[in-house]
């Protein structure tokens, strides 16, 4: 390795680490969720909405019925972090074992069995494009995606090299009413919530 891409490695660790450092600092105090990205800070504005907040809320509910006890379905903090990539996430839903969450800091997104988002209402390429390319990089093998926008989701998996690097081999698309597999679990998505929905909030 020269020590020209040497320095480069460094000024880009710097600089994630930088953006990282002004993502925690704004928790509870600017509106919205912020997240890293090799393309820098991603902020999603819109605090989410009844519809987003009661998805997550049933997907979590459907999954811990049909999950062994010792995993989880996780909301919240903390993020999933690969400093190497330069990548902070904050899934709305983590499938992870009680004892890998055990740990200081973020979680290692290699260490979740899957990560589950529901779109927001005002940034949904940061779903459906940026998470589609992140989390495979940063080894979480199985995503699933619920769109309220549509009634419509997708699981991918099956994380294999490209010359864009890694990357979900495996695309199953579904729409709401028909059952879902995510990894080794399948739950039904009957009855989730819709934007435009009479349980939306302001428009």
């Amino acid at each position: 390795m020269t020590i020209a891409s040497e320095n480069a490695q460094q000024g880009a660790s710097h600089r994630y680490r930088a953006m990282r450092d002004f993502v925690r600092s704004t928790d509870d105090t600017v509106p919205g969720k912020f997240e890293v990205t090799r393309e820098g800070i991603v902020h999603d504005m819109m605090a989410p909405v009844g519809p987003h907040e009661l998805t997550t809320a049933h997907l979590r509910k459907r999954l811990e019925k049909v999950m062994p006890e010792e995993l989880v379905a996780h909301t919240g903090e903390p993020d999933v972090e690969d400093e190497v990539e330069g990548i902070m996430r904050r899934p709305d839903l983590m499938v992870i074992a009680w004892t890998d969450m055990d740990v200081p800091g973020s979680f290692d997104p290699r260490a979740l069995i899957a990560a589950i988002e529901v779109v927001s209402r005002s940034n949904p390429d940061n779903d459906w494009v940026s998470k589609m390319r992140d989390y495979p990089l940063i080894g979480i093998p199985v995503y699933a995606i619920f769109d309220p926008h549509t009634g419509e989701g997708a699981v991918l998996s099956d994380i294999h090299p490209t010359p864009d690097g890694p990357r979900y081999a495996a695309r199953k698309d579904f729409v709401y009413d028909e059952d879902v597999t995510i990894g080794d679990w399948t739950i039904s998505t009957q009855g989730l919530p819709r934007y435009g929905s009479t349980t939306d909030g302001p428009k």
